[in-house]
């Protein structure tokens, strides 16, 4: 991707927790579902993999790749929205997910980039990716999402 015809998102958090559990947060079906509104990933997690995001009717709301995966330090995906042909239409984006330990806490930093000026898939993910991530803050901190249901 061209950095002047490149959109991006990234969100940086603080986690209160290891980076093995917060892994672990990121990768897993059953804890992905408590935190992002019932939806859940799909993956072998490795290298070449099929990747996808599921809906918790069972629907395929994204799909992609994994392009790099290196537990439980970075995770990066090719990713494709599948339920909008307005964001589909746009192809398919990289998300990077890296994971730094700091003190007692993980840095968690969430880069999305796509290869489109002007994106309306980056501007989707701009305003799900916070509502995602603080649920997965405060579940992981407190046993409790912040977020009950998808506003």
């Amino acid at each position: 991707m061209t950095e002047a015809a490149a959109c991006a998102f990234v969100y940086v958090t603080f986690i209160r927790t290891t980076q093995e559990r917060l892994w672990q947060a990121l990768t897993s079906v059953e804890f992905t579902r408590q935190y992002w509104f019932g939806m859940h990933q799909e993956s072998e997690w490795k290298v070449g993999a099929s990747w996808q995001l599921m809906f918790p009717d069972g629907r395929v709301a994204d799909t992609g790749e994994v392009v790099e995966i290196d537990p439980p330090r970075r995770l990066v995906l090719r990713w494709r929205n599948e339920f909008r042909p307005e964001l589909k239409a746009e192809g398919y984006s990289r998300c990077t997910m890296e994971l730094e330990p700091k003190d007692e806490a993980v840095k968690l930093t969430v880069t999305h980039v796509i290869d489109h000026p002007e994106s309306k898939f980056i501007g989707a993910v701009s305003g799900g990716w916070p509502l995602i991530l603080s649920n997965l803050k405060s579940l992981l901190e407190t046993g409790r999402v912040a977020v009950e249901t998808k506003a």
